[in-house]
């Protein structure tokens, strides 16, 4: 048996050929893989991780740049604001300086217009007096011919007799209305 086993082929034994083609292709299969395929894979990885990273990058700075132009736009808008409040106090100013002078030109209108009014009224009076003093006059005279008998014929003594009546006439108006009163 002994003999059978040494007939039989040791799989355990070592083939020095096979290991040393084995050893030798292993080197040839590294030495390719770590000089070509590798550099070219760990290019092809930086530059993926640089792409990445570059991404990033650009996100960011695309993330602050949006946030500065927002709080630009924000200042903007704030400013914005401000100079609209600030164009309705001017607004706001502008029409109660109109109303003002409105109120100031009808105010002036209205008194010239009474004061006219007045004149007017005033020239009426001193108008209608005359007129009521010539009436006055004429019937008085009239009157006082038909009780005293006589003609009137002097001027002057007309303008006595009218100028007398109406002083008596005036002072009985007065003292009517300090009764009033």
């Amino acid at each position: 048996m002994l003999h059978e086993l040494a007939a039989e082929p040791n799989i355990l034994r070592i083939d020095w050929v096979k290991f040393t083609f084995g050893v030798i292709a292993l080197a040839v299969v590294y030495f390719f893989v770590a000089r070509k395929a590798v550099p070219k894979v760990m290019k092809v990885l930086d530059e993926r991780h640089d792409a990445i990273e570059g991404g990033i990058e650009r996100a960011k700075n695309a993330e602050s740049e949006a946030e500065e132009i927002r709080q630009q736009y924000r200042e903007k808008l704030e400013e914005a604001h401000c100079e609209y409040a600030q164009e309705i106090e001017k607004a706001k100013e502008q029409r109660a300086a109109i109303i003002a002078e409105a109120r100031d030109e009808a105010q002036v209108e209205a008194k010239r217009i009474i004061d006219a009014a007045k004149a007017q009224i005033e020239a009426d009076r001193q108008q209608a007096v005359a007129q009521l003093r010539a009436e006055i006059g004429t019937l008085s005279t009239e009157l006082a011919s038909r009780i005293v008998g006589e003609t009137l014929s002097d001027g002057a003594a007309q303008t006595r007799v009218v100028d007398r009546f109406l002083e008596e006439l005036e002072q009985d108006e007065s003292a009517k209305q300090a009764e009033v009163r």
